[in-house]
């Protein structure tokens, strides 16, 4: 286990990393003993440190390229709580009933230390991906929100546009089988560090397509059918 001073300094680096827009090692480079447990201790100093100055996830339709390092965007459906989920027994079911409303959701990632080490060239691991909030960089939501039981989740598709070519698609089943799995597994992997997925809070369920590339001037659109559209650009 790390001390609390190291988990402290990893955080800051990556934090720091974000703010200047300029990649780090991994952690476990430097912390070859990183746990799991040390790394979710990182990843919540990080979200301490980002609402400390009063960041939010939520972005508008045109959004500045200069705020990211290597962005990329995934298509996701956004969970919106209704009642707390904890507990390492936490059930799909359980998430329906605790759920007040599904959105579209397009996730924008951005690792704050590099994918393969330029030295080593070793790819980062499992719990540099954790201490780097899974790379969450941003969020935007849209098209038209449902409640859990109205519709088939896992049969939600979506067509992913770039500059008005089609450069993904996918079915929510991708994610667990139902991507009411994805957020009952967050919610148990979450129960050993004694954090909760609260009422009013977005909770992604995980990616059904791959991630795309993003770059200045680029735009985006998300179609998912009867559940509308997200729209947005890189300026």
């Amino acid at each position: 286990m790390l001390a609390p001073e190291e988990i402290a300094a990893i955080a800051l680096r990556l934090h720091r990393a974000g703010n200047t827009r300029q990649q780090v090692r991994a952690p476990s480079l430097d912390h070859p003993g990183i746990t799991i447990a040390d790394a979710y201790a990182v990843q919540r100093e990080g979200i301490r440190l980002k609402l400390a100055e009063g960041r939010t996830v939520k972005e508008g339709s045109a959004i500045p390229i200069e705020r990211f390092i290597v962005p990329m965007v995934e298509v996701e459906l956004a969970f919106i709580l209704k009642h707390e989920l904890k507990g390492e027994q936490v059930s799909v079911f359980d998430v329906l009933s605790a759920t007040d409303y599904v959105t579209p959701a397009i996730e924008i990632i951005d690792a704050r230390c590099h994918r393969v080490d330029p030295e080593t060239k070793r790819p980062r691991r499992v719990m540099d991906t954790i201490s780097d909030n899974a790379a969450n960089a941003g969020l935007v939501l849209g098209g038209r929100a449902v409640r859990p039981m109205d519709v088939d989740l896992r049969w939600v598709a979506a067509l992913l546009y770039r500059n008005g070519v089609i450069e993904e698609t996918g079915v929510a089943a991708g994610v667990l089988n139902h991507p009411a799995h994805g957020i009952a597994w967050l919610a148990r992997k979450f129960a050993p560090h004694g954090v909760a997925l609260e009422a009013g809070q977005v909770i992604l369920s995980g990616s059904f397509t791959r991630p795309v590339a993003a770059g200045a001037g680029d735009t985006f659109h998300a179609d998912y059918g009867p559940l509308g559209n997200i729209a947005f650009r890189f300026v």
